[in-house]
């Protein structure tokens, strides 16, 4: 029995020895601060356009030109309402930086910061576009020939291939046309064939193959889109 009571002792020592000498040897915590890979910064989510201000500073700035509600009665000066913004923002970054030049456009976006500009197409896009309409019945069906099918022996792109059928372009990457001032597409198209305008640059190599016969065509056309 002694023995045994040795044995069971002696047992019973080296278990705690062994649990001993195992917590000797586990790594401490590293001290915060030390060694610990701190997670990244979450990247703060896009300010929301602000539409009251927005809409102030279209009222100060832009209402004059493109009309209160960005329906422009000025054949010259470009509807704005339900345009695409992200296509109203470039072209004020474009105006600002110079990159489409216009004496009258750049000391606009000139007084712009990116948030103004966020701002102003949010508000004047959330307006209903008014509808315009063809005034040539000898050129309308040209246009919608262009319009629709492009010019096949000059490869001339179909614009509705970009526009789409009705007009209503597609959102950050082309514009809305449908009932837009003929004058003003008219004008843009002219801009790009003769190098007057470039930051399109599809539009350059389109227009570059249009006569002034056909450019007021299919303006006229895009004019009536519904």
């Amino acid at each position: 029995m002694k023995l045994l009571a040795s044995l069971l002792m002696a047992a019973s020592l080296a278990a705690t020895s062994l649990s001993a000498s195992a917590a000797d040897e586990k790594p401490a915590a590293a001290p915060a601060g030390h060694g610990a890979v701190a997670a990244a910064p979450a990247a703060p989510a896009e300010a929301k356009p602000d539409l009251v201000q927005g809409e102030a500073k279209f009222t100060a700035v832009c209402a004059a030109c493109h009309g209160a509600d960005g329906n422009s009665g000025v054949p010259a000066n470009p509807k704005l309402a339900q345009q695409h913004p992200e296509y109203v923002v470039k072209q004020l970054q474009d105006f600002k930086s110079g990159k489409r030049p216009s004496p009258i456009m750049q000391p606009m976006a000139s007084q712009l910061s990116d948030a103004d500009m966020k701002n102003i197409a949010a508000w004047v896009t959330s307006k209903k576009g008014k509808a315009g309409f063809a005034k040539d019945k000898d050129l309308v069906a040209m246009g919608e020939r262009i319009y629709r099918g492009g010019i096949a022996d000059r490869q001339v792109a179909a614009c509705a291939g970009c526009h789409s059928p009705n007009g209503a372009g597609l959102p950050s990457q082309f514009p809305r046309l449908s009932g837009q001032h003929a004058d003003y597409t008219a004008a843009q198209l002219t801009a790009f064939r003769d190098g007057v305008r470039k930051n399109g640059p599809i539009m350059v190599q389109v227009a570059a193959r249009l006569n002034d016969r056909e450019i007021r065509a299919v303006s006229d056309y895009i004019a009536g889109l519904r």
